[in-house]
């Protein structure tokens, strides 16, 4: 009976956290004003996928999709690139003040994003980077959370490796590729997924820095559908699982990393 109730618990809970997504695509399979029809309509009548046509025909969606593919693809590249980097040699090189100089870098995760938004974007305009590829991509190239969980994964790696390799002739690059990256795959994935999904669903800082539509990104193109007297709530929820599945799919490949980086680390 224990446990069959805890199968049962298992199995509300996942209902509980799938009804949104559930929600959303019968949303966007359901015609017209029959989306406000109350009480909601679970099996609507005439159901279809005349929103995703609409949203296809409203926004340039494809553009505004390779947008936000390849700038969250080369912001997690760059981020792991630099978060790994760093976070070896904060674990393995001893070098003065590195404990402080790591609290100072730790201690900027305390500050949001809005904070930052007025001098990123003088900073931008500077530069003439305004309204740019380069723009959206340089606030999110290096990650403080990012430096942390690494090294709390580098520092489970034991330094007797290290030594071995350095008898062997390895220098510092060497033991970074080839021994530390290989051992931290669990917590590179983890990270990977982090970072893909923040710059996914970045919405204040592209709608600051970017003016053209050509540079429009998927969160400021679901805006856009918002009226400001009537709003298609099918298209605004087509548009919604369309930028969910991406998620998925990264998720479905590195879901075991994941489990392997909780289950070394502790992290939840």
């Amino acid at each position: 009976m224990g446990k069959a109730f805890r199968y049962l618990a298992v199995v509300l809970g996942a209902a509980v956290m799938l009804f949104p997504f559930a929600w959303a695509v019968i949303t966007s399979l359901t015609p017209g004003d029959a989306v406000l029809a109350v009480p909601p309509d679970f099996t609507p009548d005439g159901a279809g996928l005349d929103a995703y046509r609409k949203l296809m025909e409203t926004l340039p969606f494809w553009r505004i999709l390779l947008n936000s593919v390849w700038i969250g693809a080369a912001s997690t590249i760059l981020q792991l690139l630099t978060s790994a980097m760093a976070a070896y040699a904060f674990a393995r090189l001893p070098f003065p003040g590195r404990g402080a100089l790591f609290s100072v870098y730790l201690a900027t995760l305390m500050m949001p994003l809005p904070v930052l938004v007025v001098p990123l974007f003088i900073e931008m305009r500077t530069l003439g980077l305004v309204d740019t590829y380069f723009a959206l991509l340089a606030p999110t190239i290096a990650s403080a959370f990012g430096v942390f969980l690494l090294r709390q994964a580098i520092n489970q790696v034991p330094k007797e490796f290290d030594e071995a390799a350095v008898l062997d002739g390895a220098g510092h690059f060497r033991i970074f590729l080839y021994i530390v990256v290989p051992l931290i795959r669990p917590a590179l994935a983890t990270f990977a997924i982090f970072g893909f999904m923040a710059s996914w669903n970045s919405y204040l800082w592209p709608l600051i820095i970017i003016k053209s539509p050509e540079f429009m990104t998927l969160p400021l193109g679901l805006a856009t559908l918002h009226g400001q007297f009537t709003t298609q709530w099918d298209v605004v929820m087509a548009g919604s699982v369309i930028s969910v599945v991406p998620i998925l799919i990264l998720y479905v490949f590195a879901q075991k990393h994941v489990i392997a980086s909780v289950a070394q680390t502790g992290l939840k």
